[in-house]
């Protein structure tokens, strides 16, 4: 019977997120949000995670905020002549903003590694991409102001790429390096709808990769990974492989969304723009090699006891073409 529920919910998670983003009105937009919302909240309570209350409750106070202050500008745009261009644009960022805070785009991102610390992994790859659609598209809708939106791109990458540097809870890394993709997502957005595309279809693949991965081994802090990481080398080179990907290091296909954009970004002359992103990404690579820097290194503490663990032929071999798929993606751009 909770089986059936949490189909139930996630059948409807599913249906209002496309609800919100091929809606003809704003208010049919609202409405698919707080449906989504409100069948996430039933799949976020787990017994056997104490923590998931708490999370659930911190979420739904959240995305309550965001909503309501989504409905108020709505109602503005639709009782106000606006023909005062001030006004507009103050409405337009009030509106933008109360998108920024549901998807956790710096600085509104204080919620975001507080309740993904307290989920499982299943939960957390929800939130972190298929939570993030909706208000990116609708984000997509009403971007008038391009220096406010440079500014959330800023301070996106630097959040990400700094805040990640001391974490020891892999969920809340996970958090903080999504914050950074944000970052680079949010700066495709604004050149093209289409590059967004890409770019978020090959971080859902990274992370759908690296979380497969955490949740097989019920990783959830580093001395955990730490210490399945000396058992095993399989395992050593699939974990240093997804996150260097993750962090966006050629030859992996990770630098392919990075490369587009920031192919898109210099013909827009976003030259500073530019600069700023890869500084603050080389940050975020760095605690991605703080992670996996046993795997390039010989560890004291490693085990000379090779245990086997059991690893499905299946995730192994995606994982790998997930990783070395960059020819075949710029293959296929050249095309385009």
């Amino acid at each position: 019977m909770v089986n059936f529920f949490k189909l139930m919910f996630f059948n409807l998670l599913i249906m209002s997120t496309l609800m919100s983003i091929s809606a003809l009105t704003w208010f049919t937009a609202w409405i698919g949000l707080e449906m989504n919302l409100l069948a996430l909240i039933p799949l976020m309570k787990t017994n056997s995670n104490k923590l998931s209350a708490e999370a659930a409750i911190k979420y739904f106070i959240i995305q309550a905020m965001a909503s309501s202050s989504l409905l108020f500008t709505i109602i503005l745009f639709s009782n106000m002549n606006l023909m005062n261009m001030k006004i507009n644009t103050i409405v337009s960022i009030m509106m933008n903003s109360a998108l920024i805070l549901k998807m956790g785009a710096a600085p509104l991102h204080f919620w975001l590694p507080e309740v993904v610390s307290g989920l499982n992994w299943k939960l957390v790859w929800l939130i972190l991409t298929w939570q993030k659609i909706a208000p990116m598209i609708l984000l997509s809708y009403c971007m008038n102001s391009s220096i406010f939106l440079t500014s959330i791109i800023i301070l996106s990458t630097i959040t990400g790429g700094l805040q990640g540097i001391n974490q020891t809870c892999l969920r809340k890394i996970m958090a903080f390096s999504s914050i950074n993709h944000m970052g680079w997502m949010l700066s495709a957005l604004m050149n093209s709808s289409n590059l967004w595309f890409y770019y978020f279809f090959i971080y859902t693949l990274m992370n759908t990769m690296i979380i497969l991965l955490f949740n097989k081994f019920h990783l959830y802090y580093l001395n955990q990974l730490n210490k399945i990481l000396s058992y095993n080398k399989k395992l050593k080179f699939m974990f240093m492989m997804n996150f260097l990907s993750l962090g966006g290091l050629p030859p992996f296909i990770g630098f392919f969304p990075k490369w587009m954009t920031m192919n898109f970004l210099l013909k827009s002359n976003f030259y500073t723009l530019s600069l700023i992103l890869v500084i603050f990404t080389l940050i975020a690579l760095y605690f991605y090699m703080r992670i996996t820097f046993s795997s390039f290194t010989l560890d004291n503490k490693e085990s000379l006891i090779n245990k086997p663990v059991k690893f499905k032929f299946i995730l192994f071999l995606s994982n790998l073409m997930s990783l070395f798929s960059l020819p075949l993606c710029f293959a296929i751009y050249s095309f385009m």
